[in-house]
């Protein structure tokens, strides 16, 4: 089942749900918003690694907007997005561990010759591919930055 249709009926079981389905609702609005705009930003349909893009970027400003509110000790607000955070989880494909993501670099290293820091974009550049929407970019830009120090 293509991701958009599979959004439209979570909608609709959302809607049918009533009270337990508002946040759900909200969010899937919300996302399926997101696809609109950026469809009629491109002049064209999206696909579902598109699509899968819309949504690794709606987790990562949500995830953001934590690291900001629990700074400002908003709890309440950290609670909300990480529900949404957590719905949004669903439709993304299966994410990749840490371990997973160090193996990916190690390999990727080797391959290119990376010898240190400076080599980091000619790194990046071959495994953001490759763990897009299936890792945080900033958790693998962490790793590999990591793994060229040593």
């Amino acid at each position: 089942m293509l991701l958009k249709n599979r959004l439209v009926e979570d909608m609709k079981a959302a809607m049918k749900a009533k009270e337990e389905g508002k946040v759900r609702l909200s969010v899937i609005r919300m996302v399926r918003a997101a696809i609109k705009n950026t469809e009629i930003e491109k002049k064209a349909e999206l696909t579902d690694d598109q699509i899968i893009e819309v949504l690794a970027r709606e987790v990562k400003m949500r995830r953001d907007a934590i690291e900001e509110f629990s700074k400002a000790d908003r709890l309440d607000k950290v609670r909300e997005l990480e529900e949404e955070v957590a719905i949004l989880m669903e439709y993304l494909p299966q994410q990749l561990t840490e371990d997973d993501i160090r193996d990916m670099a190690k390999e990727i290293i080797a391959e290119t010759g990376a010898q240190g820091p400076k080599d980091l974009g000619q790194v990046m550049k071959v495994i953001s591919p490759k763990t897009k929407g299936r890792a945080d970019g900033k958790l693998v830009n962490q790793i590999v930055r990591e793994l060229l120090s040593s």
